[in-house]
């Protein structure tokens, strides 16, 4: 008979729900409370597909598009962000809209904005068919140019090279945006830069908690959805950061015992999507196969709120005033 293993595990802090998130999953839960079910919602709102399930057992519908809500129905909007035209089609249909967008997102929306105002042409730095950067992309056009990588550099074109700005998605690797603007600066040197960080504190500060980490792990395992941007980039920051293999899971049954084969150190985060309830039960399922030694590396503090849409909490206040 074997001995017990005795592994230890390496839990990255922060990881988890960022202020975004949170704010979106607590502004679908108000509006079910306030307004009964059912709450339509354009979209998953958060990459996460045990957030989405358990919100669907609530009572949210979620949709792909407007014309899927009935008339004069009320549509939460994603985390993610929306183009213009989708308040303009919600509009039309008399839709009761309630805009979740995370604040960080309409930042680079209220960016793309201003910088194709002053006419600029804007490379933005992201995923195509991504829900944040098809949102960004709605905000101006006619002035915008999608790149995913170095690679697709040489193929933009501009009016005027001294007149072009980059933006980016927020949830991509921070490294690997860096490599993409040093290659955009090389064909455009007066680039302008966005005025302050387009990747979010949330993200960042999970990539470096995998930093921090990696190195000391033959197994980095990420609690995600596969369709979670941030999520992604983790298993990619943790293999080039040094460890042995990550993996990308939602649910602690995912885990092949066999990926603990030769495994001392474990590493465990999550995407900024996941509720903590899912790592939890990762570190009982990892607790039952010997990796009971549990060790926090904390990166970052953070204590960032945002506060939930105007539409919500103006019909709060008036419930509670009524």
């Amino acid at each position: 008979m074997s001995a017990p293993r005795t592994g230890r595990v390496l839990l990255a802090a922060p990881r988890g729900y960022c202020a975004g998130v949170d704010r979106a999953v607590v502004t679908v839960e108000k509006a079910l409370e306030l307004y009964g079910p059912p709450v339509y919602v354009r979209k998953q709102i958060v990459h996460n597909l045990h957030v989405v399930r358990t919100l669907e057992a609530k009572g949210a519908i979620f949709v792909e598009e407007n014309d899927e809500v009935p008339e004069g129905s009320r549509v939460v909007f994603s985390a993610h962000g929306v183009a213009p035209i989708v308040h303009q089609q919600a509009a039309e249909r008399s839709l009761r809209s309630i805009d979740a967008t995370c604040p960080l997102v309409t930042k680079v929306h209220l960016e793309a904005r201003r910088f194709a105002k002053d006419d600029c042409d804007i490379v933005l730095i992201g995923h195509a068919g991504h829900e944040e950067v098809v949102g960004t992309t709605g905000q101006a056009p006619e002035h915008i140019h999608l790149v995913d990588g170095p690679a697709d550099v040489a193929a933009v074109t501009v009016r005027d090279p001294d007149k072009v700005v980059w933006l980016s998605q927020t949830t991509l690797s921070v490294d690997e945006t860096m490599l993409t603007v040093r290659a955009l600066r090389e064909r455009f040197p007066n680039l302008q830069s966005p005025p302050s960080d387009d990747i979010c504190y949330a993200t960042q500060n999970r990539q470096q908690a995998v930093k921090q980490l990696a190195a000391q792990c033959q197994l980095v395992l990420v609690v995600g959805s596969t369709n979670s941007s941030n999520s992604v980039r983790l298993v990619e920051v943790a293999i080039e950061a040094g460890a042995g293999d990550a993996r990308l899971v939602d649910y602690a049954h995912e885990v092949d015992p066999a990926w603990l084969d030769g495994v001392d150190t474990v590493g465990v985060t999550s995407g900024a999507s996941v509720p903590d309830e899912l790592v939890t039960r990762l570190l009982d399922w990892l607790a039952e196969r010997g990796y009971a030694d549990v060790s926090v590396v904390t990166a970052a503090e953070e204590g960032l709120v945002f506060s939930l849409p105007r539409e919500l909490r103006r019909d709060m206040k008036a419930l509670s005033a009524g």
